[in-house]
């Protein structure tokens, strides 16, 4: 069995129901966190829509509040959903606002002293996205 995330009649996503159901899940979590809608769902009969203009807005919200943080755990925990958070939001044709680099910490929240390993996430989200992108059935 699989789910199918859609925009009009395409099809984005064709996930298993095991990776459709953690998917959603870690998107209702986001939408909490960030107090801003995704537009995606809801999932009915095995599928769902994604309204590509919301879901722009969400994902940007995402890369916003990533950008935010300077923290190793923050990182770890979010990487794989921002990946595919992502991929997903480019094969809508959503145009992304990646922030740019910044140096420093003032006004960021959820900082870990020592820093992170990690300093370019957006770079690493990139890449990953690209990785998750290629295995990502339609």
């Amino acid at each position: 069995m699989s789910q199918y995330f859609d925009v009009g009649d395409e099809t984005l996503w064709n996930p298993s129901n095991g990776a459709a159901r953690l998917f959603l899940r870690h998107v209702g979590l986001y939408e909490d966190e960030l107090g801003v809608p995704s537009g995606i769902g809801p999932m009915e009969s095995d599928e769902c829509q994604v309204d590509p203009v919301a879901y722009g807005a969400f994902v940007n919200a995402l890369l916003e509040w990533r950008d935010g943080t300077r923290h190793g755990i923050v990182d770890a925990l979010s990487a794989g959903f921002l990946g595919t958070a992502v991929a997903l939001a480019e094969r809508a044709g959503v145009e992304l606002r990646w922030p740019e680099p910044r140096v420093g910490l003032e006004g960021r929240r959820d900082i870990q002293v020592p820093g992170p390993l990690r300093q370019d996430w957006a770079g690493a989200a990139r890449e990953r996205a690209r990785e998750l992108d290629r295995s990502m059935a339609r």
